[in-house]
């Protein structure tokens, strides 16, 4: 009774959990302190909106030789929160996002380190460095360096930006070190202020501590990268010179930039054509750039061989004697570029276009022979289509398509299982050395495994699997399959499993017939790369699994490709599914699969492989860009393919499932592997049709 009038007590609620924002923030929280500390300085001191190198008190808390020498020990603190002149505060806060980066991924206390070690050390050996420049030499910037204050948070931020550089994964670790080098050294040889000597020690010291620029351990396309970035930092010397002209501690550019506008414009040009011809592999391009860099070098030291021989006189003109010792500074920039290139000339190779691999060239008999040999998985044969170019490696052969700058591998390398490691291998290699992102799309996993360790993967399909042996359509899970069978034996649907090309002629009009009427209905043509047409049903390799009723009327039709193993052929994988429009056989699909199935096993075929639709499977997060791409793209093809409904008839048939891997470097090749894949799948697509097809999407979901 007393358990029958006790008040229920009321459910404790459960604390709800922060925001993403608050927590964001509470783990940022010393990056966020920084940043208000620094702006509340600023509108104490009213930097925030005057020239604080113009106020009373800059000398009081700005940070250099001069307050060091007259007792100032605070100043390397204090300054670290000013900025010393409006504009620059935009700069100086957007610069904290490597402190920001580093406490959000390694904890506050990695980032307060980096910070405030790099800050103040940037700030004291600065102070060393012009100091030492100064007494030991006559050096025109060093005297005037030692005089100078200065004040900001760029040193530590620096600092934290090296440090998020070294701690990225493979290739960016080794791209964002020479972006921010390069950064910091042009900024010290051609503007030199007291901050860019800063950023430069800040940087060199998280280069000495963290010891992660290692520019040896590089793949050939990566060295490539390395000397786009350079041309391309030399390049910008010309803007900066040309746009800023200002005496730096190397000279004078103010000859530079007084020099014919049109003139700088054009050897940039030039420079970015070269630059790009060498992030692309083009041996005329390497040519053009050890010219052009020699024709630096010589200037270069013609100019410092009349400076030091010629009389005074005649580079009496301080201004003049600058600018040649500028013309030194960027022939010595030169120097170190030409021999770069000089030492990766393996990178640059002449070839002839579309050919890769060593010879002879294999050709598709080449490849057929090999696929019977030594087997092969399920999408193997679909390499012996037209349209496929042969790379042969030492062991096997690699079948791939060449498109927009991608050499893209159709499943698995070709040849003896245990050499197929060194194939991928080999391949990739291959086509680095001409510039191609090699890419292989629905590879397994063992292609995977053969990857180097810093490639990436992602899951494009799953292949659909029936194992054969003991195969039975009994039980629940089998019902709509069986009834289908069955309903064709009530119907007097007959079934025949045969090659195209011993078809009576009249079935194989009726084929055509089908086939045209499916494509004809459809906005685009005919998808290929992974999907065939009856062309490659006609291969008598191939075999046709027909429904027809008992007055010869086809109700559909299936196409099967083997798939070859140890001794022979081991399976059949699905690839054509065509019915006739009108037919009066609705579940003339799930017969013919089964009756295959049936025929399959009791041929002694293991498996039975109804393969991955295409475009079906859900992206994780991190593939960004080609997730968006594919994402479009499945939208844009579904109401014309249909394949997500196609996806979910094969689980009528209980198979397992395989995974299917997107294999390629890095997310930077996401462009080019959309523009190549779309050039696979839909080769004879012209712009009107991906409108066309795209307006019938819209009249659907309207």
């Amino acid at each position: 009774m007393e358990a029958e009038n006790a008040v229920a007590a009321p459910p404790v609620a459960e604390p709800r959990r922060p925001s993403r924002a608050l927590a964001f923030l509470r783990r940022t929280a010393w990056t966020w302190t920084l940043v208000v500390v620094i702006l509340v300085v600023g509108v104490v001191s009213g930097a925030l909106w005057s020239p604080f190198n113009e106020n009373p008190s800059f000398d009081t808390w700005a940070y250099g030789l001069p307050a060091l020498e007259e007792g100032r020990w605070w100043t390397p603190v204090t300054g670290t929160f000013f900025a010393d002149a409006p504009w620059v505060y935009v700069p100086m806060i957007l610069g904290l996002v490597g402190m920001l980066v580093l406490e959000y991924r390694w904890g506050a206390r990695v980032a307060l380190g980096y910070f405030c070690i790099g800050q103040l050390f940037s700030v004291l050996a600065t102070a060393l460095v012009v100091w030492l420049a100064a007494f030991i030499t006559d050096w025109e910037w060093a005297q005037e360096m030692v005089t100078v204050l200065d004040v900001g948070a760029s040193g530590g931020a620096f600092a934290c930006l090296a440090a998020v550089a070294g701690r990225l994964p493979s290739p960016w670790k080794l791209r964002a070190w020479l972006a921010i080098i390069g950064l910091v050294v042009i900024g010290f040889l051609f503007i030199g202020n007291l901050a860019d000597v800063e950023h430069l020690l800040a940087v060199a010291l998280v280069l000495a501590v963290d010891r992660s620029f290692q520019p040896r351990r590089t793949t050939v396309r990566e060295q490539r990268l390395i000397a786009f970035v350079a041309l391309l930092a030399f390049g910008a010397i010309s803007i900066v010179a040309a746009l800023f002209p200002i005496v730096g501690p190397v000279g004078s550019t103010v000859d530079i930039a007084d020099s014919n506008p049109w003139d700088n414009a054009l050897n940039l040009v030039i420079v970015l054509v070269v630059a790009n011809g060498i992030r692309l592999a083009r041996r005329w391009a390497w040519l053009v750039a050890i010219v052009m860099l020699s024709i630096n070098v010589l200037a270069a030291f013609a100019l410092f061989v009349l400076y030091l021989v010629v009389d005074d006189n005649v580079l009496s003109e301080d201004s003049q004697a600058l600018g040649v010792t500028t013309e030194i500074a960027m022939g010595l920039l030169a120097l170190g570029i030409l021999v770069y290139l000089i030492v990766i000339r393996h990178a640059f190779r002449w070839r002839r276009k579309g050919t890769l691999g060593l010879s002879p060239v294999p050709n598709r008999d080449d490849a057929v022979a090999m696929i019977q040999a030594n087997g092969g998985g399920t999408l193997s044969w679909m390499t012996t289509w037209a349209g496929m170019t042969y790379a042969r490696t030492t062991h096997g052969i690699v079948a791939y398509q060449r498109r927009a700058g991608v050499a893209l591998v159709l499943a698995d390398p070709l040849g003896p299982e245990e050499s197929r490691a060194a194939s991928v291998r080999e391949f990739i290699e291959m086509a680095e050395r001409q510039g191609l992102a090699p890419v292989f799309f629905s590879a397994n996993e063992a292609t995977r495994a053969a990857l180097p360790d810093d490639w990436s993967s992602l899951i494009v399909a799953d292949d659909t699997i029936v194992d054969l042996p003991g195969l039975e359509f009994t039980g629940k899970r089998w019902n709509s399959v069986r009834t289908s069978i069955n309903r064709g034996g009530r119907e007097n649907i007959e079934f025949h499993l045969g090659t195209l090309k011993d078809e009576p002629w009249g079935v194989q009009a009726q084929l055509d017939a089908i086939s045209g009427q499916w494509v004809g209905d459809k906005d685009l043509p005919e998808m290929r790369f992974t999907l065939g047409t009856l062309d490659e049903a006609a291969d008598p390799a191939a075999r046709i699994a027909i429904a027809r009723t008992t007055q010869g009327d086809v109700e559909g039709f299936l196409s099967w490709l083997p798939i070859y193993g140890e001794g022979g052929i081991r399976g059949w994988t699905l690839d054509l599914m065509r019915r006739r429009d009108g037919g009066t056989f609705p579940p003339v699909m799930e017969f013919l699969i089964g009756m295959s199935a049936a025929a399959f096993r009791d041929e002694g075929a293991q498996i039975m492989s109804l393969s991955g639709a295409p475009l079906t499977h859900e992206y994780p997060p991190e593939a960004d860009i080609f997730a968006q791409l594919s994402t479009r793209l499945a939208d844009l093809l579904e109401p014309v393919y249909g394949f997500k409904s196609l996806h979910r008839f094969k689980q009528k048939f209980n198979p397992r499932h395989e995974t299917m891997y997107l294999l390629y470097r890095d997310a930077s090749d996401f462009p080019r592997i959309g523009r190549a894949l779309t050039g696979a799948f839909l080769p004879d697509a012209t712009m009107g049709q991906f409108a066309r097809a795209g307006l019938d999407i819209f009249r659907k979901k309207d």
